[in-house]
């Protein structure tokens, strides 16, 4: 299996175009944010007067940028898997002496690694990129806080793309479900748009993806200071509705969901789409 995880990540890293896609989205939404999205919001009345608007915004951008850089970019390498497929590649293996699990684990794996490498990435990406803006670098506690939630929800989206991919068998198909899902991911995570100003049905849907839930743990922990220092003397009652309505907190039958809540959701669903992609790839024999 060794062998072909190596493989697997040679071809994944030496196609420069599948890189450059599977981030092609972390790339839309900086540059909508930079260009447009974040005056719009910063310049806001409710921010009259308050210091760090600036560090807690480019805050809440990134934090949703190390939400869904696992999912495009883990969609990418599976890409490696449906070429396999499409060009018969895949009987060579399965006619090798690896085993079922081996050939299906090499996959998975290579798809894991480089959805947490490229979340690694674009932690460091974004760090500087805060810093640089006049924010503050995060302390140590906060490094491990963000470094644990990529493993969380790298795992998380490894499991619940391979499902989505389990059901594509042409590169044609593939190519029309990254584009579509890599421009999706940012109205789900609620980067485009805050999810407070979603419709009500919409905000209900976001609350079963994964990713949204990943995506509040992120800004709980980026976003902790800088609101603090902004919301300064602020009425309680205002720091919560700024904070639902930019999908800092995420409510479920009129309270908060916890932190712990956040991370059995992902926990549960890398158990279930796991589950489930098994079972659709043994339909397939992968």
């Amino acid at each position: 299996m060794n062998a072909l995880l190596m493989r697997n990540l040679r071809v994944y890293f030496r196609d420069k175009a599948s890189v450059f896609f599977s981030l092609l989205s972390v790339l839309i939404i900086i540059l909508l944010y930079a260009l447009f999205l974040g005056d719009a919001w910063s310049s806001g009345s409710i921010f009259q007067g308050r210091q760090g608007v600036k560090h807690m915004m480019d805050s809440w951008i990134m934090a949703g940028l190390l939400a869904v850089v696992s999912v495009t970019s883990t969609m990418g390498a599976y890409g490696v898997m449906v070429e396999d497929r499409a060009r018969k590649i895949i009987k060579d293996f399965k006619s090798s002496p690896l085993s079922r699990a081996g050939l299906t684990g090499g996959y998975i794996l290579a798809a894991f690694l480089i959805g947490l490498l490229m979340s690694l990435i674009t932690a460091v990406f974004a760090i500087i990129y805060i810093v640089a803006r006049g924010g503050v670098f995060p302390g140590f506690i906060v490094l491990g806080k963000i470094f644990m939630l990529i493993v969380i929800s790298s795992l998380s989206n490894t499991s619940l793309v391979l499902f989505l991919v389990s059901f594509i068998s042409s590169s044609n198909a593939f190519g029309t479900a990254s584009t579509l899902i890599g421009t999706l991911i940012g109205f789900l995570a609620g980067i485009y748009m805050p999810i407070g100003q979603l419709p009500s049905a919409v905000q209900t849907l976001i609350k079963f993806i994964p990713t949204s839930h990943a995506a509040a743990l992120f800004r709980q922990v980026l976003m902790e200071e800088p609101i603090r220092v902004v919301f300064l003397g602020a009425p309680e009652n205002v720091v919560a509705g700024f904070k639902e309505t930019m999908g800092v907190t995420l409510s479920w039958g009129g309270r908060n969901i916890t932190a712990l809540e956040h991370v059995l959701v992902l926990a549960g669903a890398f158990v279930l789409f796991s589950l489930l992609s098994l079972w659709s790839l043994s339909k397939k024999k992968i």
